[in-house]
């Protein structure tokens, strides 16, 4: 189970955000660079990384604070967040970014997602962000009435990296992930999935665990770890991250 520890930027800090409401953000640092570098540091060999003002306007808001991430760590990065059209993924992934999500494309664009996903094998994500089982879009600002599940098998073929599924309700609410969710979307695709939202302790990385063999991959901590609730040594004892001895 791979862990990516969370940065999720608003106005140039590391923030978590409760259910995706931009007005009840918890500021846990002022440094992004300094924050991945601690996780590096910690033993993480992935990150995390959403701009979250970015989400909201359809641009690049936040592209200093990514670009002080970038330097201050090798670790490979995944950024979403804003990425609206070709020009944007090709700049991020130029600048060193390994992985780019796409989200509120994949539902308004999906060809042209099919189309990158080719264009750039192994580093294209599709993002999936669902209320009550239903895709939101623009920084979960925009409610539609996609299945989560039906979009996630537009891309079945297209050679996406992996799909990010985020349950809303359960984000920054620290009351566990929705586990039977998440596997049932990864039981009806071939994609790999990396379950996000909720996770608060070591049994919720285990629940996740148990469910793998459906498809479960990875799994995106945010509040968990900038909280202390989850101990990151022992989480990565669990997951395919732990450091050599």
């Amino acid at each position: 189970m791979q862990i990516y520890p969370a940065i999720d930027l608003k106005d140039g800090r590391c923030v978590r955000l409760l259910r995706g409401a931009m007005e009840q953000a918890t500021v846990f640092n002022d440094d992004p660079g300094a924050q991945a570098a601690a996780f590096a540091a910690a033993g993480f060999t992935r990150l995390h990384v959403v701009d979250l003002n970015g989400a909201v306007e359809g641009r690049a808001v936040n592209a200093a604070a990514v670009a002080s991430i970038l330097a201050s760590t090798s670790v490979p990065v995944q950024l979403g967040g804003g990425i609206r059209d070709a020009a944007a993924v090709e700049r991020w992934l130029d600048a060193g970014i390994a992985r780019v999500i796409l989200g509120t494309l994949a539902l308004r664009e999906p060809d042209l997602v099919r189309a990158l996903c080719g264009r750039h094998p192994g580093r294209i994500a599709v993002g999936i962000d669902a209320r009550d089982g239903r895709v939101a879009v623009e920084g979960w600002t925009e409610q539609s009435d996609m299945p989560a599940v039906d979009l996630a098998r537009r891309f079945e073929d297209a050679g996406a990296a992996a799909i990010i599924y985020t349950d809303i309700e359960r984000d920054g609410a620290m009351q566990g992930p929705n586990v039977a969710a998440t596997a049932a979307l990864a039981e009806a695709i071939e994609t790999p999935v990396i379950a996000s939202g909720g996770v608060s302790s070591l049994d919720d990385i285990r629940a996740l665990q148990a469910a793998s063999a459906s498809g479960i991959e990875g799994v995106i901590v945010g509040r968990a770890l900038y909280d202390g609730a989850l101990d990151t040594a022992a989480a990565l004892a669990l997951s395919a991250d732990t450091p050599a001895q």
